[in-house]
């Protein structure tokens, strides 16, 4: 199937919830578990939630979380998620399109992983915005794919994947304000859906706010 870049993001991807991604994994990323287990629980933000499988987990830690998708088919899953975990007040989620605005207010914690779409997404303003959103301590998480797994169309396409550089520099860090903690590509073992295995490369970058 051909993807027409120019597409509307909100029609783009209500039908892809809709159609291919009807169901949660019910699962967290593995990376984001490893990171915030060493963080102190707050208020957090996580950009392009889906179903809401990483904001559930964190509000089961002790953090306060919204999540924010552009697809409402994919907000209420993840309220209904919530709700049947009895966490619809630490786990609350709306639909947004980000590249118009971020929620308001600051975070301890913000998450951006897989922020990354065939159709149209100010992604390095979304990031630079992010980071702007920091309070003093706070952490933003970005995991991105370096490059597309074996079995994808994309690989072997002209799809270019971001760098470690492309997504320090789209934070803007390190500047006086923000501290670089992680910046490294790291691996994590995927399955296709023919069931080909393979070890896939993440970008990974965890910039943090000084403390005031």
């Amino acid at each position: 199937m051909t993807i027409d870049p120019q597409e509307d993001p909100m029609a783009f991807w209500e039908d892809f919830y809709l159609t291919k991604r009807t169901s949660s994994s019910g699962r967290a990323t593995a990376a984001l578990l490893r990171i915030a287990a060493g963080l102190q629980p707050g208020r957090a933000l996580d950009l392009g939630a889906s179903h809401g499988d990483d904001v559930i987990w964190l509000a089961t830690q002790g953090w306060q979380v919204r999540g924010c998708d552009i697809s409402e088919t994919a907000v209420t899953r993840a309220r209904v998620r919530a709700a049947a975990l009895g966490l619809e007040q630490q786990a609350q989620f709306e639909r947004c399109d980000l590249s118009v605005a971020l929620p308001e207010g600051e975070f301890d914690l913000i998450t951006a992983l897989y922020l990354q779409s065939p159709v149209a997404l100010a992604r390095e303003a979304i990031l630079r915005r992010a980071a702007r959103r920091l309070r003093p301590g706070g952490h933003l998480l970005i995991l991105s794919h370096a490059a597309a797994p074996p079995w994808s169309r994309e690989a072997t396409s002209s799809t270019i994947f971001p760098t470690l550089a492309e997504e320090l520099a789209a934070t803007g860090a390190p500047t006086s304000e923000l501290e670089v903690v992680a910046a490294e590509v790291v691996r994590r073992p995927g399955r296709g859906p023919d069931g080909t295995e393979a070890m896939l490369e993440d970008n990974l970058v965890l910039v943090r706010r000084h403390a005031a």
